[in-house]
């Protein structure tokens, strides 16, 4: 149920008989406020939040100048997302230096991200990164298992191989395009455009995701997340609606089918990121809304 201006609206219909139809898939949203609160990490490098969903985990950090994040035997590709300071990358003896505003991703193996100056750092990772995993401030929120997710599989693997890959997001926006999406073999990540103010009203998204789960991470303003849990024929299912108030920084985690849409609130600029993981199919479908479709392939069609 998207407004006839926004980009999603072309997307696919949802296919008859979807998840909403179906019973006992009801999960709570996982949140947390990362300001304010305790980290789950402190060293030398700086403070550090750990939140997970299903497939995915971030870390947010604040790295004092010099502050080195390490990871040995690093099971799959991640992800470094530097919204405002540089950061110098280091895979398997291969150094780059990349700026400001850029995203990263790093290929499985030993690892380091240092940041000279400090500042925020975003490291996003799939949860088979189970030492992470351990960590998050929620690690007890999936004890129950979500068999309505499907079991993560990673994307094919880079054609040209292994290496350390970085990207500007200075993008502008385009007529059409949702957003910046970019993706890796493990995740996809969408940098949204930042709301100036708060965002209209009249012109909200409300829609439901089948067997996926949705990571909003808010970087800067204030924010607004509407929950609605759909009724099915078992009243044990039912949930009240919710309308969460997360200034950020901050990370919401919202589990299928529970319809949602988000709500800029703040005066100034409201920057929101979202997280999929593994990469959405949908997404990749729509010619030229992922930035680096060229450096990952989308699977083999199925039969």
């Amino acid at each position: 149920m998207y407004d006839k201006t926004d980009p999603r609206a072309a997307l696919a219909a949802a296919k008859p008989g979807d998840m909403l139809s179906r019973t006992g898939l009801v999960a709570e949203p996982q949140a947390a406020q990362f300001q304010g609160t305790a980290p789950q990490i402190v060293d030398d490098a700086g403070e550090s939040w750990l939140h997970r969903g299903h497939n995915f985990l971030v870390a947010y950090s604040q790295a004092v100048p010099g502050g080195r994040f390490e990871r040995i035997g690093q099971v799959d590709e991640y992800a470094v997302l530097l919204p405002e300071a540089g950061a110098r990358i280091t895979w398997e003896g291969t150094v780059a230096e990349v700026p400001g505003f850029s995203l990263a991703f790093v290929p499985p193996g030993d690892s380091s991200v240092e940041m000279p100056g400090g500042g925020t750092l975003v490291r996003i990772f799939s949860t088979r990164s189970a030492d992470l995993a351990a960590l998050c401030g929620n690690a007890g929120g999936y004890a129950v298992a979500r068999d309505h997710i499907p079991p993560f599989a990673p994307w094919p693997d880079p054609p040209e191989g292994w290496k350390l890959r970085s990207y500007s997001l200075d993008v502008a926006p385009e007529p059409g395009r949702f957003g910046r999406i970019f993706r890796c073999t493990t995740l996809m990540i969408n940098i949204l455009d930042p709301f100036e103010g708060p965002r209209d009203p009249a012109k909200m998204s409300p829609h439901h995701h089948d067997d996926f789960e949705q990571g909003s991470l808010a970087l800067s303003g204030d924010f607004t997340h509407y929950l609605r849990w759909s009724w099915t024929s078992d009243m044990s299912d039912w949930r009240p609606d919710a309308a969460l108030e997360m200034p950020a920084p901050s990370m919401l985690v919202i589990p299928p089918p529970v319809i949602h849409t988000t709500r800029a609130t703040g005066p100034g600029s409201n920057l929101l990121i979202d997280i999929f993981g593994p990469p959405r199919e949908d997404f990749s479908a729509k010619a030229g809304w992922v930035l680096n479709a060229e450096d990952y392939p989308v699977p083999s069609p199925k039969g």
